[in-house]
């Protein structure tokens, strides 16, 4: 035990004299900061090795902290308040038109983001600004010039009296769809397309209601018994949000020569649509702003044909055979 004592012993004497060695030290530098400085430091207690408090607070200091409280209750309400910017709601209550279209717009909708490279079509080379960590990168440049020029063949169709229909038929895109639909007073289908709808329209469709209206969308009767002979309207431009559930939707468009707009992915065709619109069409958000935007410029549409109908202007040829 006496080895194990002495190696005690001499342990403690280090740890002490490490220890007056840094109180040395501490008061030393205390003196040369309390010669550079007019404010002194508060000394170090050697027994507790803690700060000394000072025994009162010197004016100036409680002057300072009443001042600085005073200015709080003066302008502490002052500023503005940061928000959080994405509101999801607003894409469907309030969505944004062709003039909104940003790439900031784009690229907090996800809207870059494409498959993997393992799943990618070749015929979407044009559309990829490159890869990351194996997965294709949409060019966003790509994507709002294809997303104006779409929102511009839809505005003139609706413009000219034209038939929209907008089908979306993912989980989640029903009300994007036919909010789209309500403002470019169309159609939409949120549900199974049923195949043969245009090709044999007459069968499936002949059921449905139609009525003649005027350049100012007022009914005008008496056209009852034209009307149940009459084939089925078809529509004048397809817009498809997820081409990839939809291609004998497409394919019927194709053999009756009916301009299709289609959100396409790095993996799916774009010569399938006659507009393709390069996008992530996985993102719900991404489909929410595509479907927004392209329902505002078929409103813009609605309204410069009703102005000009105001003018006695007719932007449709009417139908000749009632």
């Amino acid at each position: 035990l006496r080895p194990l004592k002495r190696f005690v012993s001499s342990e403690v004497e280090s740890v002490d004299a490490s220890l007056q060695n840094s109180l040395k030290e501490v008061h030393s530098i205390e003196a040369h900061i309390n010669s550079l400085t007019a404010a002194q430091v508060s000394p170090i207690d050697d027994v507790t090795h803690a700060t000394a408090q000072p025994a009162a607070v010197s004016a100036e200091a409680a002057e300072s902290y009443l001042l600085f409280k005073h200015r709080g209750t003066q302008i502490g309400a002052v500023g503005s308040i940061v928000a959080p910017h994405y509101q999801p709601h607003t894409l469907l209550s309030n969505p944004p038109s062709p003039a909104d279209v940003t790439l900031e717009l784009l690229l907090a909708s996800e809207a870059h983001q494409g498959h993997a490279t393992a799943l990618w079509n070749p015929a979407n080379a044009r559309y990829i600004h490159g890869i990351r960590q194996g997965t294709h990168i949409i060019s966003l440049d790509q994507t709002a010039a294809h997303l104006r020029r779409a929102a511009k063949i839809v505005t003139e169709v609706a413009r000219r009296g034209g038939l929209i229909l907008f089908v979306g038929t993912r989980a989640g895109q029903d009300r994007c769809v036919v909010k789209a639909a309500q403002l470019a007073q169309g159609c939409h289908l949120f549900e199974r397309w049923i195949p043969g709808s245009i090709t044999n329209g007459q069968q499936i469709l002949g059921k449905c209601r139609t009525k003649v209206v005027n350049e100012k969308d007022q009914e005008v009767p008496g056209f009852e018994d034209q009307l149940y002979d009459r084939s089925v309207l078809k529509p004048d431009l397809v817009v498809c949000l997820n081409p990839m559930e939809n291609y004998v939707l497409l394919r019927e468009c194709g053999d009756h020569s009916i301009p299709t707009i289609g959100v396409i992915d790095t993996d799916a065709d774009p010569t399938w649509v006659t507009y393709p619109i390069p996008a992530n069409d996985d993102s719900l958000r991404c489909i929410q702003v595509i479907c927004g935007v392209l329902g505002r410029a078929g409103e813009q549409g609605q309204k410069f044909r009703r102005k000009a109908a105001e003018s006695g202007i007719v932007t449709y040829a009417p139908a000749s055979d009632l």
